[in-house]
Formats: structure tokens, sequence, C-alpha cells
């Protein structure tokens, strides 16, 4: 019987390692990227933890520390991540007999560097798998232990005996005894428990099976008399059990066939108590069978072990099974029956065969592939060669596209430098124009003849002995003249500002025209006049055209409405007087005007036109209405401060 299949190495630990494991904290990742508790349990502690469970007996107390483990790694934070989680989590499906999912969770662990130990332990499970029905191990897969245990040896791995003994179980699949007994020699030496009871009775097991495949019946005594002796000390059941299998397998030997067949029925039952049966363990009770002449018997133990074995997902089916029936069949004289076993076991030789001769299609293709990409490599290196040559030779060529190119980049900065230089100029053209502009307003705003006749005023007042007026009339002068000064040093301030300063000229004209005009002014409730700014003195030369020039000569009394509202999002000024209007005004009149709308204009052009914004301003004689007086309408951008 194949121990390789019914004894897989299944790892377990020692009970006092799991009690201070299993009461560690949750976990976290370290500085390196590896998996540490707050105790320090890092991937170092884990892997020990791994390979210390080869000496623990019993299947209950595996799956016990196996599940509480899980459990610990469960409760991790970014647990996906860590490939110990994954690996405990295959260990379960695996005791659960959940083939599929401990793949896919072997399949899910991720090393921390190539050819690490999590990445040897990931490929050491799933090639144990992959060679785990008994079946021959075709080269691929061999290649591929082969190459697990050169990176295991160059890494020196703790890992590295579990690739011996991958290596042993597939020489002994393919019936190489001696390499087999030379890599189990191997596993046992390298084995960092070898003195664990454990370990040595699964070496005795492999050198009892090795033994048998030799034909020493003496070292078959001796290994399984060492194993028996080694599972009573140790309390397994299961190698126990084992050991009876064995026995089973001496009788045979020394002809005892009831004997023989009392020992395996012994594993068997145990093995079906347990819930471990497999296909071999059918196939040996049925030779067991044979050899006891019992046909019956062993034709119905060997169809069910193939009725399990087409359970296998690798698809490989054993030959052994069909050689013991065509012998049930023939000690039975059923030889019809015998030759419809042979002609399956015909069927199934042929089909092992083209699979085997698959692996060998694909091993080729795979060497092709190898080679063509080998040849892709020369080829590259010869383009190489060929780059570096062109390359020299581009050298001078690029040289003198950089030194052209820093030539070009001078001239490009002395040309930029050339437009900052004109854009300046424009600049200071531009505020030389405004303090020309604002000179030209501060001479309108400060109108000689209007400063003259207000201080006359004010004289007049204070002659006739008028205190309270003279008053009035000072305290506007004074605040009118301040305004003046300390506005015309900002480019705007806020509405009401403006209106506070219309309201000092206005008072201060109305107490020197007396009766002559009243005004108005009002903002509509939309516009905020604390913060919606306009440039100072914007409205005055407007406002004094119409008391000087509008309201003058006239039979009734004037009236001046001073409006700020909103209008398609703009500001919208209007001044609007019932004076004479244009057509009876004096040249000189019209002069005065005239410098107003000229300021104003430039005015526009300087804080509103040269920014590409909308303000505009229009002047309406009334008289050409029927009307009497002047209509100024003006619209900026509103500016809120």
């Amino acid at each position: 019987m194949n121990l390789f299949f019914r004894y897989r190495f299944i790892p377990v630990f020692t009970l006092a390692l799991f009690c201070l494991l299993s009461c560690r904290q949750k976990p976290e990742a370290n500085g390196s990227g590896q998996s540490v508790s707050a105790q320090g349990q890092s991937t170092a502690d884990l892997l020990s933890f791994i390979i210390s469970l080869d000496t623990l007996v019993g299947s209950k107390k595996l799956k016990t520390v196996i599940d509480r483990q899980d459990s610990i790694l469960s409760l991790m934070p970014a647990k996906e991540k860590n490939p110990f989680y994954h690996y405990f989590k295959a260990r379960k499906f695996s005791i659960a007999k959940k083939r599929d999912s401990a793949l896919a969770a072997y399949e899910q662990m991720r090393g921390y560097r190539k050819n690490d130990d999590i990445e040897l332990l990931k490929e050491n499970a799933i090639i144990s798998y992959a060679i785990g029905n008994g079946s021959m191990v075709e080269a691929r897969l061999m290649n591929r232990i082969l190459s697990g245990l050169k990176a295991a040896e160059i890494q020196k791995s703790r890992l590295t005996y579990r690739y011996y003994d991958l290596i042993a179980q597939a020489y002994y699949q393919n019936d190489n005894e001696q390499k087999s007994l030379e890599y189990a020699a191997r596993y046992y030496a390298a084995h960092p428990y070898k003195n664990s009871s454990v370990i040595k009775q699964r070496y005795f097991d492999i050198s009892f099976l090795l033994a048998s495949r030799l034909g020493d019946l003496n070292k078959m005594l001796y290994y399984n008399n060492q194993a028996r002796i080694l599972a009573v000390n140790i309390k397994d059941s299961l190698a126990l059990a084992r050991t009876y299998d064995n026995q089973a397998q001496i009788y045979s030997k020394q002809r005892k066939n009831g004997k023989a067949l009392e020992c395996s029925r012994i594993y068997f039952n145990f093995l079906k108590k347990t819930n471990n049966l497999n296909d071999i363990a059918y196939s040996n009770l049925a030779t067991s069978f044979i050899r006891n002449t019992q046909p019956d018997s062993a034709i119905f133990y060997f169809r069910a072990g193939m009725e399990m074995e087409k359970k296998d997902p690798s698809g490989k089916r054993k030959t052994s099974p069909y050689m013991g029936l065509i012998d049930a069949y023939k000690l039975k004289g059923n030889f019809k029956s015998a030759l419809a076993a042979a002609d399956s076991l015909y069927k199934t030789e042929i089909s092992n065969s083209k699979a085997i001769e698959a692996a060998r299609i694909a091993e080729l293709h795979e060497k092709y592939e190898v080679e063509k990409k080998d040849r892709s490599i020369n080829e590259l290196n010869s383009r190489n060669q060929l780059n570096e040559k062109l390359i020299n030779q581009q050298r001078w060529l690029l040289f003198m596209v950089l030194v052209i190119s820093v030539a070009a980049v001078s001239l490009f900065i002395i040309i930029y430098r050339q437009l900052r230089l004109k854009d300046k100029n424009k600049l200071l053209a531009a505020d030389n124009q405004r303090l020309i502009m604002e000179q030209k307003l501060l001479q309108v705003q400060l109108n000689p003849h209007f400063i003259f006749n207000a201080i006359s005023n004010l004289q007049g007042l204070i002659s006739s002995g008028n205190t309270s007026e003279s008053v009035r009339y000072l305290k506007s002068f004074s605040g009118l003249l301040r305004a003046v000064l300390e506005q015309n040093r900002k480019d705007f301030i806020s509405i009401e500002e403006e209106i506070s300063s219309l309201n000092n000229y206005l008072l201060l004209q109305q107490m020197r025209y007396a009766d002559t005009f009243t005004y108005r002014i009002s903002v509509s409730k939309e516009i905020d006049a604390q913060a919606t700014l306009i440039p100072p003195m914007f409205i005055q030369p407007f406002v004094e055209n119409s008391i000087e020039h509008g309201f003058r000569n006239i039979p009734y009394k004037g009236l001046l409405k001073i409006s700020f509202h909103q209008q398609d999002n703009q500001l919208g000024i209007t001044i609007d007087d019932n004076g004479c209007g244009l057509n009876n005004k004096v040249a000189g009149n019209k002069q005065k005007q005239s410098l107003a709308q000229t300021i104003l204009t430039e005015r526009f052009e300087a804080l509103f036109c040269r920014y590409s914004q909308n303000a505009n301003f229009t002047l309406t004689n009334k008289n050409d209405t029927g009307e009497h007086g002047v209509l100024v309408k003006i619209n900026i951008p509103i500016i809120n401060d």
C-alpha cells in the first residue's frame, strides 16, 4: 500500500506551543510588511509554529488547534493581506475534506519577496495536493518539485525537509524505491523535530513501505515493530491502526492469509469509523479477500474503491483495481467478466498513457517557448548593440541640436523681455494718463470760483451775525474739502461716502442759491450703499453743471434727482434735472460741460475699458422731447468691497 497517500504529511504541533500562541493578541503589520502580533507573532514565529505541528498526536487535537489559530487570525485588521490567515483557512478546509476550497485558499497566499518561506510553504502545500492521489508523478510536476527544493536549499529554508519528503513520495509513486529511500533519509535528517516520537514513527512507516517494495521481510518486521511501539507510547490510534495494515502485508508474505485478512479488516474499519477511507484501503482489503479465496467480497471492495476513485478531480485512474478484478473473476471462474475487466484495464492504461503523452507534449511546448524566448533575447542583444552605435553617432547631432535650442531659448528670452518692457511702458503711460486725469478732475472739483464764492458767502453770514447758519455752512464746506482731498487718493469709495460728499456740496449750493432748487438722492433696496464702490466724485461734475447752468434764469424752482439702482447686473446712476437744458446755454457753459464729459470719458477708459469691462454713459437733452432739463445715465460694473 502507498504510505504517502494513506499517511499524507499532516503537520501537528505541541500542545505547549499551541497554548502560548493561542493566547497572543490580535496581529498587526510591522515595519517590514510582515504580520506581527502585539507580543511579536512574526513570520518567523508562525513558521516555527507550523513546523512544530508535526509533533502533535491525534487528528481531533489538530482540528481543535487549527480552528483556534484560524479564529485568532480572523480577528486581525487587514487579515486578507496576511498569508498565514489563508494558510490556516486552507488547513481548516483540508481537514473538512474540501479540496477545492483548500487549494483556493492556498493560492491567495502572497509572500513578501520571491522564494521566501511563505512562497515555499504555499508551493509545497499545492504540490502535495497534486501528487496526493497515488498516481505516477509526471515530469512537469517533478520539475516543479525539484525547482522548489532548489529554491529552499539556496535560501537555507527551514522548510527544505518538506521538499525532501515530496521528492521521496514522488519517487515512490514512480516505482523508484532506491531514490525514494534516499530522500526519505534526507527528510528525516533535515527535520527540525527529528527526535520527536511522531517524526520517528513516520520515518519507520516510510521505511516499512520501502522495505515491502524491496521484498525485505526482516526489515518489514523490524520497522513495523518499532512503529507499533511508538504508536502505543504516544497513544496515536491512527498510527497504531496503520501497523495492522502493515502486519497484513507481512502475513501475506508469510502466506498467513486468514490473519492478513483479519488485520486488513481492523485497519479498514478504523478508517471507516474516523471517516478517512480511501480507494487504496478498499483495494488492499479486496486483495486480502482474494488471497483468502473470497472472490465475491474482493469484487465488491474493488468496485467500491473504483467508485470512490472517480471522485478524484485529477482524472487519473489506477490500474491495480482492474488487475485485482481480473484475478478475482478468474478465481471465481467468470472468465467473461475477467475479460471485460482486462479490457477496462487496457482502456485505463491507454487513457493514462495519453495523459502522460499530453503532459510530455506540454513539457516540450514549454521547452520550445523557453528556447523561443532565448532567441528573442539574443535578437534583442544584437539590436541593443546596433542601437548603441546609433546612439554614439547621434550624440554629436544631439549636441548641435542642444546648442541651437539654447540659442533659440536665448532669443526667445530677449524677445520676451522686450515685450515685457513694452507692457511696462504701456502701464506707465496709463498711470501717467490717470495722474493727468486726476489732476484735471481735482481742478474741476476744486473750482477756484466755487471756493471763492463759498468763502465770500461764509464771510457774509459771519458779518450778518447769523452764527448757526455760518457754522452749518462752514461745517459743510470743511467736510467737502476734506472729502475731496482724502478721496482723490483712492480709486474707489463707497456709494455712502459719495452721497455724503454730494450732500455737503448741494447744501453749500442751496445756501448760495437760496430757494433756487431742491434735490433728492435715492438708493434702491437691492444696492448696499456701504459695500458697493464707485470712483470718487464721480457724479459731482454733472451735478455742478445742473446747478450752475441748468437752474439759472428759470422762472420755476429747480429739481435735481440723483438715483442709484441695479440694472442688468450693473450699477446704474441717473442725474436728472428740470433746468433750461442744453439749447439755451452759452458757449462757456458748453465748454465747461464738455470738460466734465471729457474727464468722465478718460476715467472710464482708465478704470473700466482698459480691462474690457462694460461701462458707458449717455447725456440726453430733454428739451428735444418737449420737457425741461438734462438727463445723464451712467452704467458701470458692480464693484463690492
